[in-house]
């Protein structure tokens, strides 16, 4: 019932509340906090606190004066939902403070405890989805006489920038300024060098709280809004918390949006093609098992390298920027670096930093690199042996999908078999996207350098080999087959009919869960133009080798021999990226087989899988999250797809409402509604070398594919494998998302279809009936 913060168990920190339960983990790691106890809501009945509990209580106020003449306490709530990252509770509850007599002391728990009946809690709670978890525990602590007490925000919580730690103090107790009475002497310190800039008073303890914010940071794994006090010239922890503005997470909407994290660079390129549209709360918990496996943290402090922003995948440039800056990269060499996966950075945006130190950043980062390059070493070793093998496991696990005949044995086939065999699968999955990458990029760099991007295009392309084809290629050329007789419909779907437009998304039904796509793919497919496409980019292909073995003949073989590893790799990065996209339709599965065996339905959907499996297991699901949940989805999926790039904090609702929103990028630090640069020249990223002329056919989905004319140019936000089968009928293709290692690049490469990528702004300045020139060797888009 009661703990003493210096040995409140790890087990206990739930029922001792969210301030209580920090301030111990604090004082046992050493921080300096004030002495005190925790008394849990179990102590109490409905007359106040029950007989044991007030013997242990005055026992321990007896303890903590021990010789003194005279000590006073301070008398704080400490809720299970108070100060922590979905709901502050500041000032909500009753705190009482230069408590003396016991009995005194008993008459400030009782008024503490019942605070939290009041009706500005409850509104307060309803308000954070927590209304329900409401549950009191009292803190009681020794008075700190203070000489100085303030606030320190340890990144801005209104810009969210990390560059410095802000605060307030004023001399004496500091309840006045927390309660704002007081405003206090404002303050700041820089978060990189420590350097204070504020009134004299502070600064001989200014470093100390630097240390101590920073080292808080990182023990608490986030922002934090710490009070502290200074007393008989030694500092002092009062309470820390996450700072609620700076959160990213609505439990009850299950609303996420991470440029609430801080100021940072977010770009979607890429992965913006792998999930083009919202994400589900089950998908997005799914896609962050991908972030544990390949990604982590390696970096010091708590920004995320991956994040949602409000439903839609971005990452987070701000980190790759300052570790190129921490190492003495300068911005053009980081572009160089960036360009193939994450496109291009336009020189007007200044990316905000994360002050990293370059010493702190070796001694953490390096040992991480070096494990994950072990790692990957591994996995590359038995890539092509999973891959072969994951057709046949994920058959077998839809099968034991299926058998399942009740939720909890469902849970149990989660947590025994999809889960272990997704993970190493997303490793696989990375470790052939990193030696695609990395036998690419140079080769791209040096063939541009040596005959042009043009014929360098040329010969990076036609990667399929006999008996190998490129999976991305799979699907359209299967189309062409299925319309020859020389495939069946069945056998088709069983190769193909998991890849689609929103692969990645478990809520989005497969090709193969549709009876009429088939017959809707057949009815537009041009198979004439796909085998043609094909043979003509062959024939080009010879030719241009021709030319580089006339021009370079002493380093034809050993070119030769990097461009057949150069296509090896680009067959396996798209042979793995397949098989995981089968495995996620068998994660699918198992979330309408969940739905079926728990009656929720395709409510599933909208519970992370934790939440899930909690269900599955008998824990009571909340259908009005679920609904809350849903109808958060449907709001945000009715949203224009957000810009390319997002620094700062990112409003979706409000940059809809903009009656001339830009599509390329959004800068909270910018003015709202700003205008784009006038021109007739659209510029993004070479995908596909060649020059096309032609009329625009914008499409907002693929579903709108039928609208595509032969000879048109084929202009959307971004395109992906489940968008091929339009490929040859469009004479080029423009994107506002996507960069030159993209999936559908490859494709358009292959088919010698010029493509320009990652303009970010393409639909917003391209109209239907547009004359207009691409160059996909220059990246470049002529208005006409």
């Amino acid at each position: 019932m009661i703990w003493n913060l210096k040995t409140l168990p790890e087990s206990a920190r739930g029922n001792a509340g969210g301030k209580a339960g920090t301030l111990a983990r604090l004082m046992q790691a050493g921080y300096p906090v004030p002495p005190g106890f925790v008394i849990s809501s179990s102590a109490f009945d409905e007359a106040g606190l029950i007989r044991e509990a007030r013997v242990q209580v005055a026992n321990e106020l007896a303890r903590l004066r021990g010789s003194a003449n005279h000590v006073s306490f301070a008398v704080r709530s400490s809720a299970r939902n108070e100060d922590s990252a979905a709901a502050s509770f500041a000032g909500e509850f009753e705190s009482l403070l230069s408590m003396t007599s016991d009995e005194e002391v008993f008459q400030a728990i009782r008024t503490v405890y019942r605070s939290s009946g009041a009706e500005r809690v409850r509104a307060y709670a309803e308000a954070q989805g927590v209304a329900e978890e409401i549950e009191m525990a009292v803190l009681v602590q020794q008075m700190v006489p203070a000489e100085l007490a303030g606030v320190l925000f340890t990144a801005d919580p209104v810009s969210g920038s990390h560059a410095a730690m802000t605060g307030n103090f004023i001399e004496g107790l500091g309840d006045r300024l927390v309660s704002g009475e007081a405003t206090g002497h404002p303050f700041s310190i820089d978060t990189k060098s420590g350097e204070y800039d504020g009134p004299p008073e502070l600064a001989p303890h200014a470093r100390d709280l630097f240390k101590m914010a920073r080292r808080l940071v990182s023990e608490l794994g986030g922002p934090q809004d710490i009070e502290w006090a200074v007393a008989g010239g030694r500092l002092f922890v009062l309470q820390a918390r996450p700072v609620t503005t700076m959160q990213p997470y609505n439990p009850a909407t299950g609303e996420w949006n991470d440029s609430w994290r801080g100021e940072f660079l977010w770009s979607n390129s890429n992965f913006g093609e792998v999930l083009p549209e919202v994400m589900t709360p089950l998908t997005w918990s799914v896609v962050q098992i991908y972030g544990e496996e390949t990604l982590g943290n390696p970096l010091p402090g708590d920004a995320p390298m991956m994040g949602n922003i409000a439903g839609r995948f971005y990452m987070n440039l701000s980190l790759f920027a300052s570790l190129m800056t921490a190492l003495g990269f300068s911005r053009e060499r980081m572009n160089r670096e960036s360009e193939e996966f994450f496109g291009n950075l336009p020189d007007d945006i200044d990316i905000p930093l994360i002050p990293f130190s370059r010493l702190a950043l070796l001694r953490t980062f390096l040992p991480i690199a070096i494990r994950a390059a072990i790692r990957r070493r591994r996995n590359l070793r038995r890539l092509n042996e999973f891959t072969e093998a994951l057709p046949t496991e994920t058959a077998a696990l839809r099968q034991a999908i299926e058998d399942c005949q009740t939720p909890a044995a469902l849970a149990d086939l989660w947590v025994d078999q999809l889960e272990p065999l997704l993970r190493p699968a997303y490793q696989m999955l990375q470790a052939g996207t990193s030696r695609y990458e990395n036998a690419y990029r140079p080769l791209r760099r040096k063939l541009a350098e040596q005959v042009g991007e043009v014929d360098a295009n040329l010969l990076l392309s036609g990667v399929s080999a006999e008996g190998e084809q490129l999976a991305s290629l799979g699907p359209m050329v299967g189309l062409g087959q299925v319309a020859r007789g020389e495939l069946s419909r069945h056998d088709y779907l069983q190769k193909y009919g998991h890849r689609g437009p929103n692969e990645f998304e478990l809520y989005a039904p497969r090709p193969a869960e549709d009876p009429g796509w088939m017959d809707a793919q057949l009815a537009s497919l041009g198979e004439d133009d796909i085998r043609g496409l094909l043979a003509r980019r062959e024939s080009e292909k010879e030719a241009a080798w021709k030319r580089y073995t006339d021009q370079f003949p002493g380093d034809a073989a050993d070119m030769e021999r990097k461009l057949g590893e150069a296509a090896a790799a680009a067959r396996e990065r798209e042979a793995i990226r397949s098989e995981v996209t089968r495995l996620l339709g068998a994660a699918r599965h198992f979330a309408l087989r969940a739905g079926d065996l728990s009656g929720l339905g395709d409510g599933v959907f909208f519970l992370r899988y934790q939440e899930l499996l909690a269900g599955l297991n008998g824990k009571p699901v909340p259908e009005a999250q679920i609904r809350a949940r849903r109808e958060s989805y449907e709001r945000l999926s009715a949203l224009p797809p957000y810009p390319a790039l997002i620094v700062g904090r990112f409003d979706p609702y409000s940059w809809a409402a903009l009656p001339n929103r830009r599509t390329d990028t959004f800068d909270a630090r910018q003015p709202a509604g700003r205008e784009a640069p006038a021109s007739d020249l659209v510029v993004g990223l070479p995908g596909s070398a060649g020059l096309a002329e032609g009329t625009v056919r914008l499409l907002a989905s693929v579903e709108e594919g039928s609208l595509l004319q032969a000879g048109e140019i084929l202009v959307a936000t971004t395109t992906n494998v489940g968008w091929t089968p339009l490929f040859p009928r469009a004479a080029a293709v423009v994107t506002d998302v996507g960069a030159p290692l993209s999936h559908a690049a490859i494709v358009a490469r292959e088919l010698g279809i010029p493509a320009v990528i990652g303009t970010g702004d393409a639909t917003m300045r391209l109209k239907n009936g547009d004359r207009v020139r691409v160059d996909g060797a220059r990246g470049t888009v002529q208005i006409l």
